[in-house]
């Protein structure tokens, strides 16, 4: 008789199920009501910002090259630590960076604090920039905090100056207290300062960047008007670009509408060729990485973010996962992520804050599969692909990649391959045979696979937890081998010996619990059997396996026999130096599992 579950219990009392009436609207297979939270009280996004965009073409574009990264870790990621980076962690994290292969990096906010200020002052002095790197410092509009920005950079041989100033409408009125007019005379007052302040470096050492802060709730033409003013003040041209950074301050939309935005001011903005177009984006809605791929199809040429996403609120964009977004496609980011985790090593000592085990391409178990289904098509694709590159002709890590279920090679970012299949009750013969055979050698015939599963999936039901390699050559061990050897088994095999007597004819002497036994057979193993029945053990061999565990002539050899004893089946298993040796315990094994099945 079955029974009707009781509702599970609800900790959270204050969690009400929502009980409107169905819309009159809604297809009959959708039963969801509408529900108490105050959703009206939000407009959509569409409300807040027009762009004048009917013809877009980015929905066709492809991603065919990286853009310029830019990673702020260190200035926009670093005020959204609990704890901000010394001078130490900053280094620290700087010269990671530059081991990756970043070529601008925006290193602080110089104004806003004795460290940040310390820190640029640290990298002036310390004649170790390489020659193609730029630093980026932040600044307000504020000629108090420009003035002092400069004065931090004094000695760089390369930098940009980045000022930035909020343009949305509840920031310019509620935050700024200016109308339109009176924000843009602000914003020009102070470029113009940055431009003096620049010039008097040495030719071409300082580069000029501005931000319309909160771009993306923005009027358009208001950004338009904004920028291509001081792409004229500062005299931009193709040899000495102004950068315009167009920031998602605070997701408020879906993708596209960012995306639409783009490329609105990608087809509009004044001197275009002298303009690098760039974009900041966050992550307030969980789709920082979208807006920043399909910002790039706009016509976005560079990309400001966080390694693995850190930052204010949700986060800055990643540049770890769009990076290898791009790898993943067959593009290279132009960004070395070979050694993964000691990039994310640095990350976490740096930022103290740990990295996700479900972050993306770098997280624990990101590789990992526990699912039964998944565990064997993984199997499946990894034998596949080193036939594939066997038959090719080259190395495994040179041919096209293809295996289900792993986007990339867990190898291109120093991963290997022992933790791409962990075993726990979701899993199924896939995985734990191809645990067996990659740490311990043992290749299981594809029948033994579901009956050795289904005794693994029993151990972790009842434990609860994962199974490691080792836990499963154990329980191996102890349901195939150990019935082989064990002299509490129902048949102990004591000395024993084979002699060819006559050509294709041998025989077999042993001892099988405490009394000789003789047989003649075709074969050692055949001889061995015949003993076995001169002992009143019927037993026929129905499946044979045999294999060395690893290379080498002192390899040691496992066998496996499926047999029928006295009308029952089971299977067993042997390991030897020697094959005969291997292959007498693997029909020992078979006979005294069957015996305690036949008992039970």
């Amino acid at each position: 008789m079955s029974s009707t579950p009781s509702s599970p219990i609800l900790r959270a009392s204050t969690l009400h199920a929502p009980t409107g009436p169905v819309p009159p609207d809604a297809p009959s297979w959708n039963p969801q009501r509408p529900g108490a939270m105050p959703s009206h009280r939000y407009r959509s996004a569409y409300e807040k910002v027009s762009v004048p965009l009917t013809d877009r073409a980015w929905p066709t574009a492809r991603l065919t090259r990286a853009p310029l990264w830019v990673p702020v870790d260190l200035r926009d990621g670093n005020q959204a630590l609990a704890e901000p980076m010394d001078t130490a962690r900053k280094s620290e994290m700087f010269a990671l960076m530059l081991a990756m292969g970043y070529k601008e990096i925006e290193v602080g906010y110089p104004s806003a604090s004795q460290t940040d200020y310390d820190f640029v002052r640290h990298l002036a002095t310390s004649d170790t920039l390489p020659e193609d790197v730029t630093v980026v410092v932040f600044t307000p509009a504020k000629p108090d905090l420009i003035e002092r920005t400069f004065a931090s950079i004094e000695g760089l041989p390369r930098a940009m100056v980045h000022m930035y100033t909020a343009t949305a409408p509840t920031w310019r009125e509620v935050v700024l207290g200016y109308d339109r007019d009176g924000l843009r005379e602000l914003i020009t007052r102070n470029a113009a300062l940055v431009g003096r302040l620049a010039d008097r470096h040495r030719a071409g050492t300082v580069r000029l960047q501005f931000s319309p802060e909160v771009f993306n709730l923005t009027e358009p033409d208001y950004v338009l008007e904004v920028c291509d003013s001081l792409t004229e003040l500062w005299d931009a041209s193709p040899d000495r670009p102004v950068v315009h950074n167009l920031p998602a301050t605070v997701e408020i939309a879906s993708p596209n509408v960012y995306a639409d935005q783009i490329e609105y001011m990608h087809r509009n903005l004044a001197r275009r060729d002298a303009v690098i177009l760039s974009v900041h984006p966050h992550n307030d809605r969980g789709t920082g990485v979208a807006c920043a791929e399909l910002a790039v199809l706009a016509g976005a040429q560079r990309v400001e973010g966080c390694l693995f996403g850190n930052g204010e609120r949700t986060g800055n964009v990643d540049l770890v996962t769009l990076g290898l977004n791009l790898h993943a496609q067959g593009v290279d980011p132009m960004i070395d992520f070979s050694d993964i985790d000691e990039i994310r090593r640095v990350v976490e000592h740096c930022n103290r804050l740990p990295v996700h085990i479900r972050h993306p391409y770098v997280g624990d178990l990101v590789y990992t599969a526990f699912s039964g289904t998944h565990q064997d098509a993984i199997k499946k694709g990894m034998t596949h692909h080193a036939a594939a590159a066997a038959a090719a002709g080259v190395p495994e890590r040179e041919h096209p990649w293809n295996v289900p279920y792993l986007p990339i090679d867990p190898a291109d970012v120093g991963r290997g391959y022992e933790a791409v299949i962990r075993v726990n009750s979701q899993s199924g013969k896939g995985g734990v045979s191809y645990l067996l055979q990659t740490e311990y050698g043992l290749d299981l015939p594809r029948a033994l696979q579901p009956e050795f599963s289904a005794v693994v999936q029993r151990a972790t039901d009842a434990s609860g937890t994962e199974a490691s390699a080792g836990d499963l050559f154990a329980l191996f061990h102890a349901t195939y081998l150990d019935p082989g050897t064990d002299p509490d088994g129902a048949v102990v095999l004591g000395p024993w010996s084979t002699n060819e007597i006559a050509p294709g004819e041998h025989e077999c002497v042993c001892v099988l619990s405490a009394v000789e036994y003789r047989g003649r057979g075709n074969g050692p193993l055949s001889a061995f059997i015949r003993a076995l029945a001169e002992a009143g053990l019927k037993v026929d061999v129905l499946t044979y396996a045999e294999h060395a565990v690893d290379s080498g002539l002192d390899s040691a050899a496992v066998c496996y026999a499926e047999c029928r004893v006295d009308g029952e089946v089971s299977w067993g298993v042997g390991m030897d130096t020697s094959v005969l040796a291997a292959s007498v315990r693997a029909v020992l094994s078979a006979v005294n599992r069957a015996a305690v099945v036949a008992s039970s």
